[in-house]
């Protein structure tokens, strides 16, 4: 366990700096790597350069960028000068990066220049200076743009400025899954204390070598995948362009990770695709798939396949961010891959709770993380299910410039509704049905989680998604279909339009009667939607629902 002897951004900084000054500590993967110390005295210098150009405590400086060793120099350099953080989500919508920056008041920006095309042709509010990230010149419309490796250059001093553990250090602007962005306001105590919480739960050590997967504008990896590696002093590495399977693959072959932060969409694509696909490709192994020894067995093998393809020392694999499906769970704990499930929200800095090592219950969500206390408020007196409420010194200060919303996010005695339903059970796990704004009410009052409903569709083999709404009092199922596995057993290639329609056609219906089997009466599936393309997602691979329904 770190102690700190102030829970803010900038002493966690500084100790590790200290403590870790000649381990390694960023990097690309096929470049050297940046030391603590070196890492303490670029960061000092972007520190510099802000004061230098007039920023000072409580101002925002924006950080809109793909994942790079200068995306946590940017970060901390900024929380030393006592400013705030508005780190930007990359496939954030060209309008959307406009406001963000207009609404939080952003002065400087540091961004890439792959992505300056979102910030021309437009006045932005308070914004004075573009730093380019990867150091390329281009056109900002007027703005200044100044190289990373120059504007380290400019002032003389830094000028130590007083943070407290209440003062905000970032604002992060949500992509949710309801189209409107809100600036969550988080200070320097929610998220080093989220930090400390998941060391004190999870071993992670500065022997650890980390895959940077996930956007570090998010809150996931921004508290877990930085501050919380930065932390202990663990190595992270870092993937030029985006994590397909032709850069992760090579990239995890190198490093031989010991952790990995995921969303369990990654894996459950990689079930799907890969392992249960060259099972369905031969008769026998597709049968004897179906008879739990040899489905136990053929797991093993798949799994010790899986675990050696990312690398061979894998200490476990994290996934939050969304719920993992129950057939990948199965998969990951008879297949011997070790793995992690968490929760957790960009208003709780994220981490909520979260499986024990060892001891991960299939579908839950773990336990409370200490010191986070969970409660289940207006709980259903058969089944438990309520309104997921939380509290602890990681739960945000409120949204930025939005009072109205920020009350209705807390209860009267000052928890966080969460916007989840669920249950604790006798071990104080924590088990999530659904997000309450999706709930449907039967015809009799009946409560009807969406997600049980797709639950039931991804168990399908020729199902990749699905999504459930309700339209005018009927239950209505959008699903996307395994086209390349269609294609493997039916031959959907050869066949013309009109048959390949009636094919498909007859197979959702029969895909309705088989999961409608399933179900109570007042929740079965009136119609299924084929839909030709992936759902357009949130970062971490939710499906944005309210574009579909």
């Amino acid at each position: 366990m770190r102690e700190l002897k102030k829970n803010t951004i900038n002493e966690l900084f500084n100790s590790s700096v200290s403590t870790f000054s000649n381990e390694n500590s960023f990097s690309f993967v096929d470049e050297k790597p940046l030391t603590y110390g070196e890492v303490g005295v670029q960061a000092n210098a972007i520190a510099r350069a802000l004061q230098e150009r007039g920023i000072k405590k409580g101002d925002r400086v924006a950080l809109l960028s793909e994942n790079c060793p200068r995306w946590g120099i940017s970060y901390f350099g900024t929380a030393k000068t006592g400013a705030i953080n508005v780190p930007i989500l990359t496939d954030f919508h060209k309008s959307e990066v406009h406001h963000i920056i207009r609404n939080s008041g952003s002065k400087v920006l540091f961004i890439s220049s792959k992505l300056a095309h979102k910030i021309t042709d437009v006045k932005l509010g308070d914004l004075e200076l573009v730093v380019s990230v990867d150091d390329q010149p281009f056109n900002a419309d007027g703005l200044e743009v100044v190289p990373f490796s120059e504007f380290q250059k400019q002032g003389d001093e830094i000028v130590e400025v007083d943070v407290d553990e209440d003062d905000l250090v970032e604002i992060l602007y949500t992509s949710g899954t309801t189209g409107h962005s809100k600036g969550v306001m988080l200070s320097h105590a929610n998220i080093t204390t989220n930090a400390v919480s998941v060391i004190d739960f999870i071993e992670i050590r500065s022997t650890d070598r980390m895959v940077s997967i996930l956007p570090l504008a998010h809150s996931y990896e921004c508290t877990c995948g930085l501050i919380t590696s930065f932390l202990v002093g663990a190595k992270v590495f870092y993937i030029k362009g985006p994590p397909t399977a032709q850069t992760l693959l090579p990239a995890v072959e190198k490093i031989k990770p010991t952790i990995i932060l995921s969303v369990p969409l990654i894996m459950e694509k990689i079930y799907k695709k890969k392992v249960l696909s060259q099972i369905n490709s031969k008769a026998i192994t597709k049968q004897l798939y179906t008879i739990t020894p040899m489905r136990k067995l053929l797991n093993r093998i798949a799994g010790r396949k899986l675990y050696q393809a990312f690398g061979g020392e894998l200490r476990f694999m994290v996934f939050g961010g969304a719920a993992t499906p129950l057939d990948v769970e199965q998969f990951l704990t008879e297949g011997g891959f070790p793995y992690i499930t968490g929760y957790g929200l960009t208003e709780s800095a994220p981490i909520l709770t979260a499986n024990p090592e060892g001891k991960v219950k299939h579908q839950s969500a773990g336990i409370p993380v200490p010191p986070v206390q969970i409660r289940i408020d207006d709980p259903d007196p058969v089944t438990g299910i309520g309104e997921i409420v939380a509290t602890g010194p990681n739960i945000m200060k409120g949204y930025y410039r939005n009072e109205e919303v920020t009350k209705q996010t807390f209860t009267k005695d000052g928890w966080l509704i969460t916007g989840d339903r669920g249950y604790l059970d006798e071990d104080n796990y924590l088990f999530i049905k659904g997000r309450s704004k999706n709930l449907i009410v039967g015809p009799s009052g009946e409560n009807i989680y969406p997600e049980e409903i797709e639950f039931h569709f991804s168990q399908n083999t020729y199902v990749l998604e699905s999504l459930v709404f309700d339209e005018d009092g009927r239950i209505v199922a959008r699903v996307h279909l395994d086209y390349d596995a269609l294609d493997r057993d039916f031959n959907t290639s050869q066949l013309d339009e009109s048959e390949a329609a009636k094919l498909i056609e007859k197979l959702l219906e029969d895909l309705r009667k088989e999961v409608n089997g399933k179900l109570a009466n007042y929740s079965r599936v009136h119609r299924i939607i084929e839909q030709p393309e992936e759902f357009e997602k949130t970062p971490t691979k939710k499906i944005k629902r309210y574009l579909y329904t």
